[in-house]
């Protein structure tokens, strides 16, 4: 049986070689994740608390599928950062290379350093937007709604 399933992971970088860094890490996530599928890369302002005035991100999504449970997934995506160079001066620093595990199947975990699907992802335009164009059937297993549902909802809060 088919324990596999399919799992989101956002990138960014605002720091070096942005560019680079999403290659490097859709290179390493390559044999982590089968059926891989790379978003378009877009290039957004800085949002969220401390950010202040930094550079640029370059962001993007890999969706794939794998065995490997949250945990482990999220290691490994720890893993990648660090081969990169990223450190983490303090929340909110610039960032070589950010990856963020967004959805792993219809898991919904709440542990210290592990939550899935990962919190601030439905506010998200560099999220839903990359997302939706090789996923919009993706499910976020807390509200129900497909990828593409969450994206319709957010650009319709932005008009108001």
């Amino acid at each position: 049986m088919d324990q596999t399933r399919r799992v989101a992971v956002a990138l960014g970088s605002n720091v070096g070689d942005r560019l680079a860094a999403i290659a490097f890490a859709a290179e390493r996530l390559t044999p982590i994740l089968s059926d891989l599928r790379v978003s378009d890369i877009v290039e957004t302002e800085p949002e969220g608390e401390g950010f202040g005035t930094q550079p640029l991100f370059l962001n993007a999504v890999i969706v794939g599928r794998s065995d490997l449970g949250a945990r482990a997934l999220l290691d490994a995506l720890r893993g990648i950062e660090a081969d990169f160079g990223r450190e983490r001066f303090y929340p909110g620093a610039p960032r070589t290379l950010d990856l963020d595990l967004v959805l792993v199947g219809d898991e919904i975990i709440e542990e210290p350093g592990l939550h899935v699907p990962h919190p601030r992802f439905r506010n998200r335009f560099f999220v839903l937007g990359p997302m939706a164009g090789i996923a919009a059937d993706l499910r976020d297993p807390v509200t129900g709604l497909t990828v593409g549902e969450l994206l319709r909802s957010l650009l319709r809060d932005e008009e108001r």
